[in-house]
């Protein structure tokens, strides 16, 4: 649950680290020969500067690499980081003066070396410092937080609760426990919001990530239904256990702070692809908004004009884990149209918990090209910029819609809902509900970051062809 909760800061680090070892690098260069030009002073002795600085940032990365310094605990020490930062650098300095030694470059300054091997150490030391402060308060402040239920009311329930919360970088909230019975004690500090034998309404009621199941050998025959409801709906779960028991032998086994954690993802060990799609997502609706923002102003305008305020229809979704958020989208009904719903109810040609009609009499005549070229989608890019819509994903669901879901289509909230999806390019008019899911399904379970290319790459065609919705 460490290498999990801690990827982003994995990421982060790995990325400051290079971005420091080349501007460290380069600084050298810049300061030994600042009487003249330093690319061409290295060109002379055949090194392309640029080059010089990448393979010396590439270096620098594998060693800390291979001296574990990307291996993170929840228990950090500067002296343990300034330690291993150490080694490191002797490693490297050691690669360094061979490999000019082979290629026959005594040439290169020695005050270069020097000064590259003094700061480089100092600066990522202190740049790993600011990034694990930078992170552990935005942790500690909510910003994508992760909540936790726990199963149990006992010593091993408080304990490991307790251990996680003290650990604020993990960005884990403990939302309550649930009472077993067969229980013998109940020593918990916290709130107990229900029993096991609600679990299942507190799980579609409450946002739940993950569910640790802290019960004692008198209430074991809870673990085996708990753990498949929750992970059928697509929640991680973890079970604190003692080292010799065989509870979930295919589980995921990890050491966290004095316990063993066996742990059901749901999504695989897939951590850095999900960081790489966050980054995805970010530098995507970025670009976006920004090329499209003379369309965007200028079908606000538009719409304006035409049929008034607002221009932005405003309405609650569902997302991941059941967190409901505002999406953004241009309005293409007449204002109040959802007030309006029962009037139009047997038009609908979808079944299951779906509507949509498609000649609604709430969608104003504006509204009709909106939709049909999809326009009124584009404002979803902010929800993707801001965090709670992905670029590819789940359709997102209306609350009321999650409400008469079955228990196999609640795995499809265990992914960020996405402006485009598989259900979009390969089943946008189909009238099943029932066939959405499975698409969604489909995507979540073979999910990578080449597959969202993939269906990015084939969202346009698919509405020119079908003629948006």
């Amino acid at each position: 649950m460490i290498r999990r909760h801690l990827m982003a800061l994995r990421v982060a680090l790995m990325l400051g680290d290079g971005a420091t070892a080349v501007l460290v690098f380069l600084a050298a260069s810049f300061l030994r020969f600042r009487d003249g030009d330093p690319a061409e002073l290295w060109q002379s002795i055949g090194i392309d500067l640029r080059l010089a600085a990448l393979l010396f940032a590439g270096t620098w990365i594998t060693v800390l690499w291979f001296s574990g310094l990307y291996r993170l605990s929840v228990r950090w020490r500067l002296w343990t980081e300034a330690r291993d930062i150490a080694r490191a650098t002797l490693v490297v300095l050691a690669i360094t003066l061979s490999t000019l030694f082979l290629f026959k470059q005594e040439d290169v300054s020695r005050l270069f070396l020097a000064f590259l091997f003094i700061c480089q150490p100092a600066v990522t030391l202190g740049g790993r410092a600011l990034l694990r402060a930078a992170f552990e308060t935005i942790r500690r402040r909510g910003h994508d937080a992760r909540y936790m239920l726990v199963v149990g009311t006992g010593r091993l329930a408080q304990d490991f609760a307790d251990r996680i919360e003290s650990h604020s970088g993990l960005g884990i909230r403990i939302i309550g426990h649930l009472a077993a019975p067969g229980e013998d004690e109940r020593v918990t500090t916290r709130p107990i919001i229900g029993t096991v034998d609600e679990i299942e309404e507190i799980l579609h009621s409450r946002v739940v990530d993950e569910v640790a199941v802290c019960l004692p050998p008198s209430a074991a025959r809870f673990i085996e239904p708990i753990t498949g409801l929750a992970a059928g709906e697509g929640k991680t779960v973890r079970l604190p256990v003692d080292p010799v028991e065989e509870i979930l032998p295919t589980a995921l086994h990890e050491e966290f702070d004095g316990f063993v954690v066996r742990s059901l993802i749901h999504d695989g060990q897939r951590e850095v692809g999900l960081v790489v799609k966050r980054v995805v997502d970010i530098v995507g609706a970025s670009i976006g908004l920004l090329v499209l923002s003379p369309l965007l102003l200028g079908t606000a305008l538009v719409i304006r004009i035409r049929d008034g305020s607002p221009v932005l229809f405003r309405q609650t979704r569902v997302g991941l884990h059941g967190r409901p958020f505002t999406i953004y989208k241009f309005r293409s009904m007449v204002d109040g149209a959802e007030d309006q719903i029962e009037t139009v109810r047997h038009l609908n040609e979808r079944s299951g918990v779906t509507f949509k009609a498609t000649n609604d009499p709430r969608v104003t005549r504006m509204g009709s090209w909106l939709r049909k070229t999809s326009i009124d989608e584009l404002p979803q890019l902010w929800n993707v910029l801001i965090g709670s819509m992905s670029l590819v994903g789940p359709r997102p669901p209306l609350p009321t819609e999650v409400l008469h879901y079955d228990i196999w289509h609640r795995r499809r909230l265990s992914m960020k809902p996405g402006i485009t999806g598989l259900w979009q390019v390969e089943a946008r008019h189909d009238p099943d509900f029932d066939r959405w899911v499975e698409h969604d399904l489909v995507y979540i379970d073979g999910w990578t970051i080449w597959l969202d290319l993939k269906i990015l790459a084939r969202t346009l065609p698919a509405l020119l062809a079908h003629g948006g919705r």
